[in-house]
């Protein structure tokens, strides 16, 4: 099976070649390539690629952008630090996804999910995945303890979600702020990504939320929202971009 690894992290490429080789000996990884632009040149003049290890963002952009520019029909194993892709990731032949540092038992899965499709079907299977994902139900509401009474705040009340001092809090659009027993990295797993988008460690604001955006230093953009006084509402820089696309659907 020939594989190719899109990498542009040296250190990322080799712990995962490692584990290929581990794990799938048979496997034969035919190209490293760390962005784009290389990626686009290799697939248009090599067709006997059966599987992609993809991580998300490359050197030049995002790997979205290739899987629009070339038509890839084997499945593709999509590696990265964050998990607000993954629906994104879906939409193309995306089989797996993998969340770094890539664990070796959870490649093992990965790796036996794709082996379980005969070729003829593979495209159909990962398409019903696909189809399956994009039909996910997200979280409607949230209840938040007031005193001694439990209170119901439903997802269009809520302007953002963020963290402080090792807690997770919630901003209403009735500029009041409950503390709920949620992770950030938990939230983004539960939430509408449509409606949310994290944009930084701290910050998951909601689209409501962005109506006064400010330029910001080293290319990066600042967010004011009602009732959180914190200059620190930022999105960070590698962000931008999909933080801006986000916008515009």
């Amino acid at each position: 099976m020939n594989v190719i690894i899109l990498e542009d992290e040296a250190r990322a490429a080799n712990h995962l070649a490692r584990l290929i080789a581990k794990i799938a000996p048979d496997m034969k990884i035919v190209a490293r390539l760390e962005s784009v632009r290389d990626a686009v040149t290799f697939l248009h003049t090599s067709t006997d690629i059966d599987l992609i290890f993809s991580d998300i963002q490359l050197a030049d952009g995002l790997s979205f952008e290739l899987f629009r520019q070339v038509s890839v029909k084997c499945p593709i194993i999509f590696t990265t630090a964050y998990d607000h892709y993954a629906i994104e990731a879906f939409k193309t032949n995306g089989i797996d996804y993998l969340l770094k540092p890539i664990e070796e038992e959870r490649l093992h899965k990965a790796i036996e999910k794709v082996k379980q499709f005969a070729p003829s079907l593979a495209l159909e299977k990962i398409l019903a995945l696909a189809s399956a994902s994009t039909n996910k139900t997200y979280k409607s509401r949230f209840m938040v303890k007031v005193g001694d009474k439990i209170k119901s705040i439903p997802i269009e009340e809520i302007l953002a979600f963020y963290s402080l001092e090792k807690a997770t809090f919630i901003q209403t659009t009735g500029n009041r702020s409950y503390c709920i027993d949620y992770a950030l990295d938990q939230l983004e797993a539960l939430l509408d990504p449509t409606i949310f988008f994290r944009i930084n460690r701290k910050y998951i604001v909601s689209m409501q939320a962005c109506t006064n955006i400010l330029a910001w230093t080293n290319s990066r953009l600042r967010l004011k929202i009602e009732g959180i006084n914190d200059q620190d509402i930022i999105v960070a820089r590698e962000r931008v971009q999909d933080f801006k696309n986000w916008l515009d659907r």
